[in-house]
């Protein structure tokens, strides 16, 4: 797994976290219309059209998937605090690394660099990061991250 794997899997993986209650609710609604079938026949046409509601749910539910949509700048500050050292994510490739608790290394940056199509040179670690930045915000967006549009630019 690549240095951009583990960034993305821990603040995706923190992310993904919230949504798993929002889907509890469609099992009740799922078992209500299998108890509306055993009221008699006339009701079984009133089930099926009782069915189609849990289905018309499912894409209402569809929205956690806006949910899941996660929202960077919140899990870093999350991170920020919880790690309880004053890290500036916002512009240092570093801090964001040592935020969510992974070696933020010369070699570790090298090698993400090399994952995020650095072509510059690697020994210049202050161009180098400001790339890594830039480039990692651009990526975890692409990759259904919430980034705030300051960063992205």
């Amino acid at each position: 797994m690549g240095v951009f794997d583990r960034i993305k899997n821990a603040i995706f993986g923190k992310a993904q976290a919230a949504p798993a209650p929002e889907p509890a609710p469609a099992a009740p609604q799922a078992s209500a219309p299998v108890s509306e079938p055993a009221t008699g026949a006339p009701p079984p046409a009133q089930s099926g059209s009782a069915q189609a509601s849990p289905t018309q749910a499912s894409p209402t539910q569809a929205s956690p998937t806006q949910a899941s949509k996660a929202d960077i700048e919140q899990i870093l500050n999350a991170a920020v605090k919880k790690s309880g050292q004053k890290l500036d994510w916002r512009h240092s490739i570093v801090d964001l690394m040592k935020a969510l608790g992974m070696d933020a290394s010369m070699a570790e940056r090298k090698e993400l660099a090399g994952e995020l199509g650095y072509t510059g040179d690697t020994n210049d670690s202050a161009k180098m990061n400001i790339f890594l930045h830039k480039a990692l915000m651009k990526k975890l967006s692409e990759n259904g991250g919430k980034v705030p549009a300051d960063l992205l630019d």
